[in-house]
Order: C-alpha cells, then sequence, then structure tokens
C-alpha cells in the first residue's frame, strides 16, 4: 500500500500538469455556456488520457527508452515535422498560461500587462538554471489547494440528476466545436504523453498503472468540479465573474483563492511548456548530441523561443478568456497525430516485448479515441472555413457531419491498417 501511494504521489504531476488556467478557463466556461451538456466531453478526454498516458508510460518499461527517442529512429523528416507541431502547441499554450498568470493577479490587484516581462524573467530564470523540481512542486501544492476549493463550490450547483445523463449523450453544436477541441487539448496534453513516457523509468508496470490511472481521475474529478462551479456564473463568462461566485460560496474569499491560484498554476505552466518543447526536441532531435543536452545551446534556444513567442502573443492586448481557450483547442487538433505515433510503437515487436505490447482492444480503444478528436478537428475547420467562405457556411449540417464521420472512419482505418503486423499477437 505504501508504495503505491508513493506512485499516486508521483504520478500527480501529470495531474498537476493539466490542471493549469487553461483547464480553470475552458472548463469553468463550458459550465457557464452550456451547463452540463458538455459533460460527454470531459469523460471522453479523462479516459482518452488514461489510455494514452499508460500507454505511453509502458512503452519506457518495456523498452527501457523515452517515447521521443523511439519516434527519434524512424527519420529526420518526421522527427522535424513532430517537433515543429509540439513546440507550436507549447508556444500557443505559453501565451495562454503567462495570461492565465496575469488573470490572477488582476483578480489580487491593480496590475498592468507589463508585469508579463517579469513573469517571463521568472520564468526563463528558472529554466536557465534548470532547477525546476521544487518549485513547480510547491506551486503544485498550491494548485491542488485551489481544486478543493473548486470540490467544495460544485457542491453548491442546482444539477438534476436528469442534467447528468443528457450531458453523457455525445453532441456537438456547432458553435460549442472550440470549446468540446479545447476541453479535450486541456485534458489530454500532447507533450505530456512524452513526460509520462520520461517519467515512468524504474516503476513496475502495476505500480506505474495504480498511480498514474487514479492521479488522472483525480484531475479529472477536479476539471469536473470546475465545470459544475461554472454552471453558476450568471451571463457572459470571464474570470471576474467565476470570481463572484467563489466569494459568494466561500465568505468573500473567493476571489483572493482564484487569484492565487490562476497566478500559480499558470507560473507553474509557463516553466513546463517551454521545457516540455525542450526536452521533446532532446528526445527527437538531440540523441548523442551535445547541443541538445541540458545545459546546451539548442535546448536552451528552444525553450527562449517558445517563452519568448508566448510573452510577444500574451502583450498584444488578446482577450485571456478566449485566447487561452483558442490554445487549448490547437493542443486538441495537434493530439491525433502524437497519438498515431503512440498506437504505432506501443504495437511494434521490435521495441517491446509481448507483455508490453497492446491487446487488440485496447488497440480498438486507441483507435476510436484517434478517431474521435479527428471527427472534432474536421468540425472546427468547417466552423472556420465557413466564416471566410459563405458558400460553405450553406452546406447543411447533416452533411458536414457525414463528410466528417466518412474521413475519419477511413483515416482511422488506415492507421489501423498500418500497425506493425504483429498487433493481434496478444
Amino acid at each position: 500500500m505504501s508504495s503505491r501511494f508513493r506512485s499516486v504521489l508521483f504520478w500527480s504531476i501529470l495531474a498537476a500538469a493539466f490542471i493549469g488556467p487553461g483547464t480553470v478557463t475552458t472548463a469553468a466556461r463550458a459550465g457557464s455556456g452550456y451547463g452540463m451538456g458538455l459533460l460527454w466531453a470531459l469523460v471522453f478526454s479523462i479516459l482518452a488520457t488514461v489510455v494514452l498516458q499508460e500507454a505511453a508510460a509502458r512503452i519506457t518499461l518495456g523498452a527501457g527508452q523515452p517515447l521521443g527517442e523511439i519516434i527519434g529512429r524512424q527519420g529526420q523528416s518526421w522527427n522535424m515535422i513532430l517537433f515543429a507541431v509540439i513546440a507550436l502547441g507549447c508556444g500557443a499554450y505559453q501565451a495562454g498560461n503567462l495570461l492565465g498568470a496575469l488573470a490572477g493577479l488582476q483578480l489580487l490587484g491593480d496590475v498592468s500587462k507589463w508585469w508579463l516581462l517579469l513573469l517571463g524573467a521568472i520564468g526563463a530564470g528558472i529554466l536557465w538554471t534548470g532547477n525546476t523540481t521544487v518549485i513547480t512542486r510547491s506551486l503544485a501544492f498550491i494548485v491542488a489547494l485551489m481544486g478543493i476549493v473548486f470540490c467544495w463550490v460544485a457542491f453548491g450547483a442546482d444539477t438534476a440528476a436528469i442534467d447528468w445523463l443528457t450531458g453523457l449523450v455525445p453532441k456537438v453544436e456547432e458553435d460549442a466545436t472550440v470549446l468540446v477541441i479545447g476541453l479535450i487539448g486541456t485534458t489530454i496534453v500532447p507533450y505530456n504523453l512524452f513526460l509520462a513516457s520520461g517519467l515512468s523509468k524504474g516503476q513496475s508496470l502495476q505500480e506505474m498503472r495504480f498511480g498514474l490511472i487514479l492521479a488522472i481521475l483525480i484531475g479529472g474529478l477536479i476539471t469536473l468540479a470546475i465545470l459544475l462551479t461554472g454552471t453558476m456564473v450568471k451571463g457572459e463568462f470571464s474570470f471576474a465573474g467565476l470570481a463572484e461566485v467563489l466569494d459568494a460560496q466561500l465568505s468573500q474569499r473567493g476571489s483572493l483563492l482564484l487569484g492565487l491560484g490562476l497566478f500559480t498554476a499558470g507560473l507553474s505552466s509557463a516553466i513546463t511548456a517551454p521545457l516540455a518543447a525542450a526536452v521533446t526536441g532532446k528526445s527527437l532531435l538531440g540523441q548523442g548530441r551535445s547541443i541538445w543536452d541540458f545545459q546546451g545551446r539548442n535546448f536552451r534556444l528552444t525553450w527562449g523561443v517558445v517563452l519568448l513567442a508566448g510573452l510577444v502573443f500574451a502583450l498584444t492586448d488578446v482577450k485571456p478568456v478566449p485566447a487561452i481557450i483558442a490554445a487549448q483547442a490547437l493542443n486538441g487538433l495537434i493530439l491525433p497525430l502524437v497519438a498515431v505515433f503512440l498506437i504505432r510503437a506501443v504495437n511494434d515487436a521490435e521495441i517491446l516485448p509481448q507483455a508490453y505490447r497492446n491487446p487488440l482492444w485496447l488497440n480498438v480503444v486507441s483507435i476510436l479515441i484517434v478517431g474521435t478528436t479527428i471527427f472534432l478537428g474536421l468540425n472546427n475547420i468547417w466552423s472556420a472555413s465557413g466564416k471566410v467562405l459563405a458558400s460553405l457556411a450553406d452546406i447543411p449540417l447533416s452533411t458536414k457531419l457525414m463528410i466528417n464521420l466518412s474521413v475519419s472512419a477511413l483515416l482511422s482505418l488506415w492507421i489501423f491498417w498500418k500497425m506493425p503486423k504483429n498487433r493481434t499477437a496478444d
């Protein structure tokens, strides 16, 4: 039991990694705008996170190498494309992280946007030294405290049993597509797959599964509490409106706790996102190359560019809520590409012993997850294209859904067909 408890604490870093400003914003916005209507998307994202993160961690236990190094052996062209995609996603996250941290400070007092420069300098200083362990664990504790606050407030949400049942039925309204993809993107964070793969070395398979699954489910419970709290916001969603709800439930201390939680979540994530981009580059492109060491030129250049890009975007006076949701949606679109590499690796007999490869039923579940993310991504493309070309907006919704379903099914079948031929060996 003690080893399992330590495993849960160990893997809680994954929950802390996706419980950031993006999760608070996207889940609360979903509850505010659609009540329990998007509950199905949250449940899907948590289950999908368990499946994909467990596979990423299992790869390292079976192969003795993290996912990035395994993919890195497949050819430089794919490595560069995947690295660019992950870095782009981390850059989008970075802007949302900084805006979330700033929004937290603004709930605590009169703070201008130029405080972002100080936040960027703090992040750069910590990344330059490489000593991120102590501060990220300390900030993760405060984020966990914020999660407890949301769970407490969520008990005050006025929801009926029929709302829960209705919310579990998948339904995608056209104006909610970005939010649905955002819920998925903020939970199944693509770069967290590389993080899980890198962390699992040295654990037993049973301990890893117990700790990882329970930690992710706890993170999902906190996200559900945030969504329920969002249902209590009246009118258009904003951080100020969310703070009013918390104040009413917590004797006027809600604004303080939300501000502190958003700030710490944003700052810790503002360190994690650039670091994850650099670690991904190291594993994909830096095997045996000193310039990709933790103190190497390329490693520092990668996190520096991601940090600077996020800082520049955050300083352009964009509104934090739409920007953060857009960042989560972008990562939701990136997810299928990363998942395809993961599924191929976890089925390869040249990499993994039989006991560590996917059984057939888990392959089917994984393909369904990827197919669903492709379907939602196509919906988002239709929505964006319709705003540019009026003729596309006139296409009936039923036709769009049929096209999306057909393309998603064909791509899913193609992915399954292209798997290593040993996929049914178990």
